[in-house]
């Protein structure tokens, strides 16, 4: 039998492990795995994987099974783990489950080594601006900290370097809190909820229970960071054994986290501590505050000074692809939000603005309801250009209120927006979609957005000196 984490040193030496699809945390999770002595299968079922990552592999001594999953390397593994783009429906490891095997995913293994203190933030929008703005305070204000998880680094990756010193900044995504079972971050960060990924989890209630699984295992001694503003964050932390901390931008609450003459501010007992200075952020969009409020009140919690906190805020401004400006000319400016993959992400990347909105939509639909934009496109917007799978759902949740274009690839949305959107507006890449229809990721979604973007301009350029001579 495996050790449990409760149990003593958890070990998987001498044991056959198989870890379940070859992306950055599986390939992490194998080399870890090898490391510890595990005799270690990769299965994917992609038939091939890159170069790179299969070099990496054999020379940690892990087998690579590719083109599907053997049978036998499920049934006679001693322990499985997968990676989180794996469903937990996959039919081995459903089987394996039958037979006592157990099956964890990627985080929950390296939390089982970890030496220091967890920080994990989930919730369905803003996640890697908070976590890295977290890692940014704890670091300016001199703490040993490690940054990764759904961003960056895979935990697995982490572990041969953490200390009991070490905090660990993890993003959390719901795909990850699925597999996990003793997993128990110190802080708990929960943002904010509404439907994502029901291509995944098929019901808002599934999704919702993998995400309230962040404070399934703490206790007294921990702490769980809510938005007061979202009711449903609110009421999946209800529960929670753990010291709730609230953070409100816009609620009167007695004690928590808020906004006073200009500052975040910690309130508590009728007092109130600065923490950061508002004129400090650089981030485009006033939802990013919230952003900015929970990360403030976990780096408040963990120690660190205001100086500390501001000298952080003041330096960042903000994650490629989230509410990125690219760039301004010809009156228009170019947001680039790739990473509002999902409808109430879209949602706060049109209300960042007050007028004069092109919004570029569409891609691979996860669920939810597109008829949601139609508030915010219909009350500040010039247009929607719909791309990918879900050009004619688009289309029919939003057309009445607002005119709609069509574009066959990101440089004829990103051209017809700006003619949209001239001569003062901004064209915001707001999907509101998965992007695996047209491209790899959600970076290189906004990647090819910002190509598309400079590519205009420099085209700009040379036919305004033409003009000229």
């Amino acid at each position: 039998m495996l050790a449990t984490a409760g149990g003593g040193e958890f070990s998987v030496d001498g044991k056959r492990v198989t870890v379940v699809g070859a992306a950055r945390s599986g390939v992490a999770a194998a080399e870890l795995l090898a490391t510890r002595g595990a005799r270690v299968t990769l299965s994917d079922a992609r038939p091939s994987i890159a170069d790179a990552d299969r070099i990496r592999l054999e020379q940690a001594g892990v087998a690579l099974e590719v083109g599907g999953h053997g049978a036998t390397t499920f049934s006679e593994a001693d322990l499985i783990v997968t990676s989180p783009g794996v469903p937990p429906e996959l039919p081995v490891l459903v089987d394996a489950r039958a037979a006592g095997i157990p099956v964890i995913g990627e985080v929950e293994l390296a939390f089982r080594w970890l030496k220091g203190r967890v920080i994990a933030i989930t919730g369905t929008k803003g996640k890697s601006t908070t976590t890295t703005l977290i890692g940014r305070m704890l670091a300016e204000a001199g703490f040993h900290v490690a940054v990764g998880g759904n961003i960056g680094h895979p935990v697995s990756a982490q572990v041969e370097s953490s200390t009991p010193d070490t905090l660990h900044v993890i993003e959390v995504s719901s795909f990850q809190l699925e597999q996990i079972v003793s997993f128990r971050p110190w802080i708990a960060v929960m943002l904010n909820f509404s439907p994502d990924h029901l291509d995944r989890h098929h019901t808002v209630e599934a999704y919702a229970a993998a995400k309230q699984r962040v404070f399934e295992n703490q206790g007294g001694d921990d702490f769980a960071v809510v938005n007061a503003d979202d009711e449903p964050a609110m009421t999946l932390s209800a529960g929670t054994a753990a010291t709730r901390r609230l953070f409100s931008r816009r609620s009167a609450i007695d004690a928590g986290t808020v906004i006073e003459s200009g500052w975040v501010v910690e309130r508590v007992d009728g007092r109130s501590e600065r923490l950061v200075p508002l004129d400090a952020v650089q981030l485009i969009g006033e939802h990013l505050i919230d952003d900015v409020m929970a990360a403030a009140t976990v780096a408040h919690i963990a120690g660190a000074h205001s100086a500390a906190m501001t000298k952080a805020l003041r330096g960042f401004r903000g994650l490629e692809h989230a509410m990125e400006l690219v760039a301004e000319f010809g009156g228009v400016r170019f947001v680039n939000d790739s990473k509002a993959t999902n409808v109430e992400a879209a949602v706060r990347s049109i209300e960042s603005f007050q007028t004069g909105v092109v919004a570029i939509v569409g891609g691979k639909f996860k669920g939810g309801d597109l008829r949601l934009l139609r508030s915010p496109i219909g009350g500040r917007g010039k247009a929607v250009v719909a791309i990918g799978e879900a050009k004619p759902l688009v289309r029919a949740a939003l057309e009445d209120v607002i005119p709609v274009h069509e574009a066959v690839s990101m440089h004829d949305a990103v051209v017809k927006a700006y003619e949209l959107a001239r001569p003062a507006g901004v064209v915001v890449l707001a999907p509101a979609c998965a992007s695996f229809d047209m491209f790899r990721d959600y970076a290189e979604r906004g990647q090819r957005f910002r190509e598309s973007v400079l590519q205009l301009k420099e085209s700009e350029s040379q036919e305004r000196a033409s003009r000229e001579t």
